[in-house]
């Protein structure tokens, strides 16, 4: 079964940049699907951050577009989310997640629920 598996979180002060990557360990994801970013505050629901689609066109939530980057590599099956700006509201475990949503151009749903691959996450702390 393929697995995702995060890397690249860490602590950074308020305004640094961390940059996330995401690969399948084993398999191949979902050839076609899209690769999507998720994160999970404490206390909070996991909530859509940034993905992408085979085809290679980007969604964001408002809060972060503008200051993280979401980008894919098809042939290497992973993807890699650049976070720029960092603000403490952005404190989260980060979670990379794969879906087909029956087409290469189909756009990605923004609810968790709808994503069936996902990787164990990885911590990012802001400081102020």
């Amino acid at each position: 079964q393929v697995q995702l598996v995060e890397s690249g979180g860490g602590a950074v002060q308020a305004g640094g940049s961390l940059r996330l990557s995401c690969a399948a360990s084993a398999g191949r994801t979902n050839t076609g699907g899209a690769m999507g970013w998720f994160r999970q505050a404490p206390g909070k629901e996991r909530e859509f951050v940034a993905a992408i689609n085979w085809a290679g066109t980007t969604y964001y939530r408002d809060s972060v577009e503008g200051r993280f980057t979401i980008s894919r590599d098809n042939a290497k099956d992973t993807v890699v989310l650049q976070m720029n700006d960092l603000k403490s509201e952005d404190a989260a475990v980060y979670y990379c997640a794969a879906q087909y949503f029956g087409s290469q151009r189909a756009t990605p749903s923004r609810n968790p629920k709808a994503w069936r691959t996902w990787g164990q996450g990885t911590q990012v702390t802001v400081s102020s």
